[in-house]
C-alpha cells in the first residue's frame, strides 16, 4: 500500500500544480450593481427555520434523554459591484421545553448527550471578488467538500461547523473546479460558550473535481490538517476518488463509488504511523428506486493502536445515525452497510423514504463492534416547508452500549 500512496501523492501534487500555474482565459464578468449603494441594498435576504425532537434512549443511562430545540438562521446576501460581494448570517439555537439532556454544556450529565447548546452568534460573515473564472472569498464560510467525508458543516445539528478561511474556486479549465482554502479556525457545533468550540489552525485544504467523463466524476484531495489546539487532528490525507452512474435500461441506472485516501500524522501530532481509507459501493437505480452494497474502511496502524481521523467531518452523515463512531477506534473500522430508498412521485410526490443495515467490526484483528439500523421518511410540503421523522437502533457487541435515537424535524425556509 505504500507504493500506492507514494504516487497517488505524486500525481497528484504534480497535476494539481500544473493546473493551478495555468492561465485563465475568459471574459470578466459583468459588474452587476452600478453602485456600492445599489450593491448592498439590492441583495436577498433569507430565513430556514428549523424545530427538533430528539429523544435518546442509551443504556449505560437510567435517564432517557429529551430535546426541543429550534434553530432560527437569517442572512442577507449583497448584489455585486465590480465583482465584489458579501454574505452575513446570524445564527440562534433555543431549547423550546425542559433540559432533559446534556447539550454538552448544560451539565446535565445524567442524561445522554445531545449536542445542541443553545448560542446565538455569526455564522457566516464574509467578502467574495469575483472576476472570469475565479472567486476568492475571506471570513467566516460554511464549506461542504464532496460527500463531506471529510469536510463539511455538520448540518444536521442545530449549531453548524464553519470555517473561518480564505478560499479560492477556479473553474477556467474545462469541466474542472480547483478549490483551494486556508484555515485559521474551526467554529464546532459546540458553540462559542464551549472550550471545545473553536480550535485555531494552519490547515490547507485543496480539492480537484474533474466532470468531463459520461460515466462518472474523479476527484482528488489533500487536506494538510494542522490543529494547534489539539494535537492528534493534526493530519495529511492524500486521496483520489471517482463515482458516477451508467444507464442500462430506460430510468435504470448502475451506480458506483471508488475512493482511496492515505494518512499520515502531520506537524505537532506526537503519533507516528500511517493507515488508509477505501469505500467500495455498488448499486442500482430505477424509477424512484434506489438499492446500494457498500464497504467503507477506516484503517489501524501500530498493531491497533492508531487510526483514520475525520475531524472536520459531517460526521453523522457516515458510519450509523445513532452516532457511536464519531472518533475511529484505535483498531479501525469497517463499516458493511445495505441501503434501499423510494422516491415518490404522481399524487405523492416530495415523499421520500430510506432504510439502512449497518455491521460494523474493527478493520485491525476483525471485532465485531455491533450493528445499527436506520430509517427514515421525509416529505417536502411545497418549497418552503418540510417535515422528517427519523430513526436509528444500534446493537452494541464489544463497542459502546445499545442506543436508540429518535427524531421528529419540520423546517422551513424563504
Amino acid at each position: 500500500m505504500t507504493i500506492l500512496h507514494i504516487n497517488i501523492k505524486s500525481i497528484f501534487l504534480t497535476s494539481a500544480t500544473a493546473l493551478l500555474m495555468m492561465p485563465t482565459y475568459a471574459f470578466a464578468a459583468d459588474d452587476g450593481a452600478e453602485s456600492l449603494a445599489e450593491a448592498v441594498t439590492g441583495g436577498k435576504a433569507y430565513l430556514n427555520v428549523r424545530a427538533r425532537y430528539e429523544g435518546v434512549d442509551q443504556a449505560n443511562f437510567v435517564e432517557n434523554a429529551s430535546a426541543l430545540t429550534i434553530r432560527t438562521r437569517f442572512g442577507y446576501k449583497t448584489g455585486s459591484y465590480k465583482g465584489f460581494s458579501g454574505v452575513i448570517e446570524m445564527e440562534d439555537t433555543r431549547n423550546l421545553a425542559n433540559e432533559n439532556y446534556n447539550n454538552t454544556l448544560n451539565g446535565n450529565i445524567i442524561y445522554p448527550v445531545i449536542a445542541d447548546p443553545s448560542q446565538t452568534e455569526v455564522n457566516q460573515a464574509y467578502l467574495s471578488y469575483s472576476y472570469a473564472d475565479t472567486k476568492v472569498s475571506a471570513g467566516r464560510q460554511s464549506i461542504n467538500l464532496g460527500t463531506q467525508r471529510f469536510i463539511g458543516t455538520v448540518g444536521w445539528r442545530q449549531v453548524d461547523q464553519n470555517l473561518d478561511a480564505v478560499t479560492a474556486v477556479n473553474k477556467s479549465l474545462p469541466d474542472t473546479k480547483i478549490f483551494y482554502a486556508y484555515v485559521w479556525n474551526v467554529n464546532r457545533i459546540f458553540s462559542d460558550n464551549s472550550p471545545a468550540g473553536d480550535h485555531s489552525s494552519a490547515t490547507n485544504l485543496l480539492n480537484i473535481e474533474y466532470s468531463g467523463l459520461k460515466f462518472g466524476k474523479v476527484t482528488t484531495y489533500a487536506y494538510l490538517l494542522n490543529n494547534k489546539d489539539l494535537a492528534g487532528f493534526s493530519t495529511n490525507t492524500f486521496g483520489i476518488r471517482f463515482a458516477g452512474k451508467t444507464k442500462v435500461a430506460d430510468k435504470t441506472n448502475i451506480l458506483y463509488e471508488f475512493e482511496y485516501a492515505n494518512q499520515t500524522d502531520a506537524k505537532n501530532n506526537p503519533g507516528d504511523y500511517s493507515v488508509n481509507y477505501f469505500l467500495v459501493s455498488g448499486g442500482v437505480g430505477f424509477a424512484g428506486a434506489t438499492f446500494k452494497v457498500a464497504l467503507e474502511s477506516l484503517g489501524s496502524d501500530n498493531n491497533g493502536t492508531a487510526s483514520f481521523k475525520t475531524p472536520l467531518a459531517t460526521l453523522h452523515k457516515f458510519n450509523g445515525w445513532a452516532d457511536k463512531f464519531l472518533a475511529t477506534p484505535a483498531g479501525g473500522l469497517e463499516d458493511f452497510y445495505i441501503s434501499g430508498a423510494y422516491k415518490f412521485d404522481g399524487a405523492m410526490k416530495g415523499l421520500k423514504a430510506a432504510v439502512i443495515y449497518h455491521k460494523f467490526t474493527s478493520q485491525f484483528g476483525n471485532t465485531d463492534y455491533g450493528t445499527e439500523l436506520d430509517m427514515v421518511v421525509s416529505y417536502a410540503i411545497n418549497k418552503n416547508y418540510s417535515v422528517a421523522v427519523k430513526y436509528a437502533d444500534y446493537n452494541a457487541d464489544t463497542w459502546s452500549v445499545d442506543t436508540r435515537k429518535f427524531w421528529v424535524t419540520l423546517a422551513a425556509k424563504f
